[in-house]
Parts: C-alpha cells; structure tokens; sequence
C-alpha cells in the first residue's frame, strides 16, 4: 500500500491551514462529505421532508445502517451492531445484560488503565441492581492473574487512553472464557485506529464511541455489539421503544425486538448519525490493515524525532509499537502548560492528568510533513519554556 492512498483520504477532511492535528483520538476532524450530508439532512430531509423523512429518507433504519458500517471495522457479524446513544449507556446496556446471562457470580474486573467513565458507570449499575456485586479494579500487568471462578465479567478498555497500552483481546477473552467470566471490550480508542476482529476473539458485548477515529463529530452516537448467541438471551435494562418487537403496535408490555435491535432505545440523534454514516464512508477507500501499518510508522517517526529533540519529555506508552495503541504519551512535569502552548503555534494534542502530553496517530488525514512539523515545534516549546505563562498555567473545562 503506497502512501498514495492516504493523500486521497486526507483530501477527504477539512483540515485548518497551518495546523497539524494530533488528536483524532479524542475528535476526528469533520469531513467534507459530512458537511455536506448534514446540510442536506436538515434543509431537504427535515426541511422539506418533514416527518416523511422517517419513512422516505431512511431515518427509522439508520442505527443499523450504522452499525453494518462499524462492524466491518470491528470484525462482527452483519446484524450484531447497532449505532445510538453514548458509549457509557451503552456500556451500562451491555454491563447489565452480561450480569443477567451470568448470574451467582458476584466480581466485575476491570483495571486501573480503564476510562474512569467506564468505572463510574460500573459503580452506578451495580449499586442500582443491589444484587451483591462488586467492581474489583487492578493494575493493568495483573488483570490476567485475578481472572478466576468469581468473576462474573471482565470489562476493559482494549487500549488505554492515557498510554495507548494494548490489551491482549484473543488471549484475555480467552482466558475470562475458560472460567466461565463473560467478556465487555470497550473499542472508544480501538475502532477505525486499528484491526479488530471481535468474531475471531469470541468477544461477548463491545461498545465503543462515534466521535474519534471514526470521525462522527462532538457528541457522535455510540455503538454496541452483542455475540450473535446471546442476543436472543437478553431482556435490555433500558427496555426503550425502539427496543420494542412492534414499535407502532403501541402495547402496553414490552416484547423485545429480535436480536441487537433490541438494544435499541429512544429516537436516534438523526442529523449526528447522519454525519457519522457519511463519515464512515472513508474507511472503504483503505484496509484497517493499511491503516494500522501507517499509524505505527508515523508513530515511531514521531517518538524517534521528540526523544532525540526533548529529553525533558519521558515516553509513557510501551516502547513496542504492537503493544500501543495507535497514540504515543509523553510524561512532562509542566505537561498541561506545554500543550496549551503547543496548540498556540498550531500543534493539537491534549493533556491527561497528571503529567501525560498525549499525541493520536490517524493516518487517514496525517502525513510524514506533519509528523516532523510537530516534533520541531515540540522542541521549539520545550528548550525556549514557551510554556512558562500564567496564560498557558491557566486550566481551561476541557484539557
């Protein structure tokens, strides 16, 4: 695969002059397609259309035609995904059904390189089913040794937001499996960045994010897998109406839908699916294989070129390009100042707490140009402590 290719899927994104993007791990950049979509979902569709636009422009069917498009990515069945609401009440949707197929057993595990979203989300669900449960949290190195008989669910994220470290998926599965654990895998940072095959590993429920690496826009709809076995299985926490068998029956009782359409819910977000469909297109013009081999050699580039520029920097992701994800963290003691100043001479990445610079790898809109653009104004920000201002010491909402 030559990098043509990716000058062709760059040209795909509207990409602000004289900044080099580095941080589609927490928002991809909005596609010219999307735009285009969007204006035209509101001004025809809805505009004109009105609430025909259920029916004539394929609104009712769009979290499955989502969905189709994501388990492509993600290696799932046709009819095992389904697009809609966030990636945290998805997780709470599969949390809950995961806990009822594997009842008498009292331990979700999960670990300290998890999103503390997903945490959170774990605590609420078990305290809400007051069922005896607990959330049991290690450190990364060790989630392999506490899988045993107690364990009810094994609930990870496949790639750590803060260090990029990647989870064996197939041996941990497998692991979890053997004791008769089921399995969650949450793709937020997975999903479009590299190869996942959900099929192959065995996965029991996924569920993952819109707005990253496949580009959907701020607040894009989540989405959640369902091993094609358990679907059937399954009475949703969140037994919604779309959820519903029938829809506009208008019952009284709820029947589920069949197989992942029940976990559907509410009225889906129409004009930001739209804008996630028309973003998903992009990913049929290259191989996630392509993609991956991309990412690693941008991302070696770049670790190369800040080490050899910045020794004030440490490198906090694992030195073994297969054990990352597609992102590279550097720890750096003003690390929050030094990104605000970093994005004022047009370098984006962001800050995890307390001391991570952290810089995504999307290969779909960046070049080697940028890799080396990046690391020279890096290293112009670090030698000269252009950090150094209460103006870039100031903490903004959003780091």
């Amino acid at each position: 695969m030559t990098t043509d290719v990716f000058d062709q899927t760059r040209d795909q994104f509207l990409l602000p002059t004289g900044v080099v993007y580095l941080d589609g791990n927490s928002l991809g950049p909005l596609p010219k397609e999307a735009r285009l979509r969007v204006a035209r979902e509101v001004r025809t569709e809805w505009g004109d259309k009105l609430i025909r636009g259920w029916n004539e422009s394929g609104w009712f069917d769009l979290p499955r035609t989502v969905g189709e498009k994501i388990a492509r990515l993600i290696g799932a069945e046709p009819g095992t995904v389904v697009a809609g609401d966030s990636t945290s009440i998805n997780l709470f949707k599969a949390l809950n059904a995961a806990l009822s197929l594997n009842a008498g057993r009292s331990v979700v595990l999960s670990d300290t390189g998890n999103f503390p979203t997903d945490l959170y989300v774990a605590e609420g669900a078990l305290e809400a089913a007051a069922r005896g449960h607990t959330l049991k949290i290690v450190p990364p190195g060790a989630v392999a040794d506490a899988i045993d008989e107690t364990v009810a669910v094994l609930m990870l994220t496949e790639v750590d937001y803060k260090t990029g470290r990647l989870h064996d998926m197939a041996a941990l599965t497998e692991q979890a499996q053997a004791v008769g654990a089921l399995t969650i895998w949450d793709l937020a940072h997975s999903a479009g960045a590299l190869p996942v095959d959900l099929t192959e590993v065995n996965a029991d429920f996924a569920v993952g994010c819109g707005y990253k690496y496949l580009n959907g826009g701020p607040g894009a709809p989540g989405f959640i897998y369902i091993r094609p076995d358990h679907a059937e299985r399954i009475t949703p926490i969140l037994s919604g109406w779309l959820g519903h068998a029938a829809p506009f029956a208008f019952d009284l009782e709820y029947r589920p839908a069949s197989g992942i359409d029940r976990m559907r819910v509410g009225t889906p977000p129409i004009i930001s699916m739209s804008a996630l469909d028309t973003a998903l297109d992009v990913f049929n013009m290259v191989s996630m294989e392509a993609i991956r081999a991309r990412s690693i050699a941008l991302s070696e580039r770049f670790i190369a070129e800040v080490e050899a520029r910045c020794p004030d920097l440490s490198l906090a992701s694992p030195r073994d390009p297969e054990r990352r994800g597609s992102q590279a963290s550097f720890r750096f003691e003003n690390g929050y100042a030094a990104m605000r100043a970093l994005i004022a001479k047009g370098v984006i990445g962001d800050f995890r707490a307390p001391d991570i610079m952290r810089f995504g790898f999307a290969p779909l809109y960046l070049s080697e140009d940028d890799i080396f653009t990046a690391a020279g104004v890096l290293e112009e920000v670090i030698s000269d402590r252009l950090w150094d201002t209460p103006e870039f010491h100031k903490r903004m909402a959003v780091t």
